[in-house]
């Protein structure tokens, strides 16, 4: 039985993992249009399972959440959200420009990247997540539309250190009261947590979280113009 020589078997192998990693490097694109319908979970909260940590998530759609929340995370997170396609182009030239390197970038990162890297991607800083998030940002803003894509990131942001993703869970965690129930103030304060729920309390909320929020519930209510795409039916 004649088998093949060293070098046929190696590219063989390497056809085999080219195609591997293009199958996954695909995945996402192939998953988005199905999270038109399908709620999705974020890739911490699948690692959280599979360790066997405690998850505490409800999904609620959009209209079981409080209007306050959404004009909050987007004073605090992503100011331009409904004007950009995915990218704010401008917000990040601006963080690239104030840092010496990639893991000293604050900022430019808007609430579809964060899906993106929610959804799909590994937390931490790093060129290559940076590279494949870009792409995927465009694609989730495009085939979600606005409306879904928030709906999508208030119920798979995590918010809080003990395993609550959505804002369901953080709600109840940190007031004892539903999603639908929030203030202003109690929705500033959740959006301020929002970079480092481990560390950062809604609930006894530091000083500077409370100056946060204070900041963060002052844009939310001056600009309707930043929510105006999550009242249209499509989100687009």
């Amino acid at each position: 039985m004649m088998t093949g020589s060293p070098r046929s078997t190696a590219l063989r192998l390497l056809k085999v993992v080219a195609l591997a990693v293009l199958l996954i490097l695909l995945l996402p694109y192939l998953l988005t249009p199905l999270y038109r319908v399908v709620d999705p979970v974020s890739t911490l909260i699948v690692w959280r399972r599979a360790t066997l940590k405690r998850v505490e998530r409800v999904w609620v759609p959009l209209t079981a959440i409080s209007p306050a929340l959404p004009r909050a995370v987007i004073a605090a997170e992503d100011g331009k959200f409904c004007t950009h396609r995915g990218i704010d182009f401008g917000e990040l030239r601006a963080a690239i420009e104030d840092a010496d390197e990639l893991s000293d970038m604050r900022g430019g990162s808007t609430i579809a990247q964060q899906t993106a890297k929610n959804l799909f991607l590994w937390p931490g800083r790093s060129y290559v997540r940076k590279v494949l998030e870009f792409p995927l940002a465009l694609w989730i803003d495009l085939v979600l539309g606005k409306r879904r894509l928030m709906e999508i990131y208030l119920n798979i942001a995590e918010w809080g250190p003990n395993g609550e993703f959505g804002a369901e869970a953080g709600a109840r965690a940190a007031f004892g009261k539903s999603a639908r129930e929030l203030g202003p103030h109690e929705a500033a304060l959740m959006a301020a947590i929002l970079p480092n729920p481990a560390r950062r309390s809604a609930r006894r909320p530091s000083a500077a979280v409370t100056r946060l929020a204070g900041i963060y519930q002052a844009r939310a209510g001056k600009s309707a113009a930043s929510t105006a795409c999550l009242r249209r039916p499509n989100g687009g």
